[in-house]
């Protein structure tokens, strides 16, 4: 898998007169060597030189030993605390380039800065597009790993649905929620996992706190996990004890708006059509203004990448992209609804369901 998306980096920079890649993410380093690491402020850089086709990961040296076992480079190059790693890139590279390929929507004017004072007059090309469309096409392995992170988080939510009672706080119910995805093989939360009852049900980005589970609220979940670097991500939202005709009422519009974009989802059609078959359903139903976000995003080694699923975007939908639909209503005064699921459109074109917690409105009596 790392070999061919080398391959495929290689073609790209061959086509810029043999460009050197200097790539700084993390999340893009772990994608070309499957090599994992938060390196804070300290100097971490992948390198391909398509002139010499040789690959180099420029690391802290307190992860040298550890990618020693993980990194598919040729080279592992250890930068100490108390180096300039430009320096190090310097005495270690080829500097005679013609074009330098950069993420440009990454990079610091600082880090730019540094590259011209060692590559001398060199063409600066963007790569990101290049890596996103890259990324947009899952493999059999990428997949594979996050139908495990989705299988922890939905044991997850079966297991905390059980757990609540009224008089619980968000936080209480949170804090419960992690441990136990742990418990199951969790590398971390994708995501900062959000518990929200009532009122704060209505904040598509709301925070846990100690609002306390009541009767009538409903009680949202949006949470997912992390498996060798890839995430889940699903919503349900519930109503504790029994809910009012107009709660069922929400609910099911966006029950049937989270039916109708996955429905929606058709290779060589538009991805605004998912979104926009979310946004008729919800409109029919008189609600379209509590709607106030996109359907959905991609999913993968980043919880929100491409393609964004909106209304406008004409981009087409295309075998192996991962994405979630997870439309919602919220009411300042009475609470939101969110239902989300996570697409994938395997490589004969089929569009599956991976996530498979039940949608059918539940109560749970608490």
């Amino acid at each position: 898998m790392y070999r061919e998306r080398k391959q495929a980096l290689r073609n790209r920079l061959r086509q810029e007169r043999d460009a050197m890649a200097f790539i700084v993410s993390p999340v893009h380093i772990h994608y070309y060597t499957g090599f994992k690491s938060e390196p804070h402020e300290r100097f971490f850089a992948f390198i391909y030189d398509a002139k010499q086709e040789k690959t180099y990961l420029f690391l802290p040296t307190l992860d040298y030993e550890k990618a020693k076992e993980i990194a598919q480079v040729d080279e592992l190059v250890p930068v100490s605390d108390t180096d300039d790693g430009y320096e190090v890139l310097k005495k270690v590279v080829n500097v005679d380039f013609v074009s330098l390929a950069i993420e440009k929507s990454i990079l610091t004017v600082y880090d730019l800065e540094q590259l011209k004072a060692i590559f001398k007059n060199v063409n600066i090309i963007g790569i990101d597009e290049f890596i996103a469309n890259e990324r947009l096409r899952k493999s059999a392995e990428e997949i594979s790993n996050v139908r495990k992170a989705i299988d922890i988080t939905e044991q997850g939510l079966s297991y905390i649905v059980d757990f609540v009672k009224i008089g619980m706080t968000e936080s209480e119910i949170k804090m419960e929620l992690e441990f136990y995805l742990q418990s199951l093989g969790a590398e971390q939360m994708a995501f900062d996992t959000l518990v929200l009852t009532g009122e704060n049900s209505a904040l598509p980005h709301g925070v846990s706190g100690l609002n306390k589970v009541e009767q009538g609220h409903f009680l949202l979940f949006d949470f997912g996990v992390t498996v060798n670097g890839y995430h889940s991500d699903i919503t349900r939202t519930f109503i504790i004890g029994e809910g009012s005709q107009r709660q069922v009422e929400i609910y099911e519009a966006v029950k049937q708006a989270n039916e109708q974009a996955i429905a929606a989802a058709v290779v060589g059609q538009a991805l605004k059509n998912i979104d926009l078959a979310a946004r008729k359903e919800i409109e029919s139903a008189s609600y379209g203004e509590y709607f106030i976000h996109r359907t959905g995003h991609g999913l993968g080694l980043e919880v929100h990448e491409a393609p964004s699923i909106h209304s406008e975007n004409n981009q087409i939908l295309k075998e192996g992209m991962l994405f979630t639909v997870e439309p919602g209503i919220y009411l300042p005064s009475l609470g939101g609804v969110r239902i989300e699921d996570d697409i994938y459109v395997d490589e004969s074109g089929k569009v599956n369901v991976l996530s498979s917690y039940p949608k059918d409105l539940t109560y749970i009596k608490g």
